[in-house]
């Protein structure tokens, strides 16, 4: 498994030096930037830049979110280094942290929702689709300065997703909390593991669009 630096970032909506905000689309294991991309359709909102990087071998990191997070290393390293980088080439034309949101589905929402925990700042909104914070069960979270400063987070997964354990959810959601957020979390029964209607029009609302 190599690393993720390099590789490229799709786009959509509004060219980023013309947008007026941006959602960072994080991919899931075995799923393309082209796969998460196409949820742009469904959000479309008018002043969006939308950008979706490309995991090397269509995976983040190769372990379980649970394990260790040394286990997943250093490919979950360069997976949140590529999500700072284009945090940074956002705010680099004047895009600020409040115009930021993360949206994420699996492995990519749980690199969603790790890297809003270890950089917390006000960030327009992150959205984590059937994902948890990334380590393992007696592992204490990485300490960090700052706080998310009341983000707006949504979590939604399954009751019994196969991958995202329930109690690793509402666990996530607590601890997101704690970091300053104003987390909305709903578990769904027998989901199985995607996204829902209701989950796109949440989302949808919580980036203030209308139907």
């Amino acid at each position: 498994m190599t690393l993720h630096e390099g590789l490229p970032v799709l786009s959509a909506g509004e060219p980023l030096d013309r947008a007026a905000r941006v959602l960072i689309m994080v991919h899931g294991r075995g799923a393309s930037a082209e796969d998460i991309l196409r949820l742009a359709d469904e959000l479309a909102a008018p002043d969006m830049a939308y950008l979706a990087p490309q995991a090397a071998d269509n995976e983040w990191y190769p372990r379980r979110f649970m394990v260790e997070t040394a286990l997943n290393e250093p490919w979950l390293g360069s997976a949140l280094g590529v999500v700072d980088g284009l945090v940074a080439r956002c705010t680099a034309v004047g895009i600020t942290h409040e115009r930021i949101h993360l949206l994420g589905f699996s492995q990519g929402a749980c690199l969603a929702a790790e890297y809003a925990a270890r950089h917390p700042a006000r960030y327009g909104g992150v959205f984590v689709l059937s994902g948890a914070l990334i380590g393992g069960e007696t592992e204490a979270r990485p300490k960090v300065e700052g706080s998310l400063a009341g983000t707006p987070v949504f979590l939604g997964c399954s009751n019994s997703d196969p991958h995202i354990p329930a109690e690793r959810v509402r666990l996530s959601a607590t601890q997101l909390k704690d970091l300053g957020a104003a987390v909305e979390m709903k578990l769904y029964p027998l989901m199985g593991h995607t996204v829902n209607a209701e989950e796109v029009q949440i989302v949808r609302g919580m980036l203030g669009l209308k139907d």
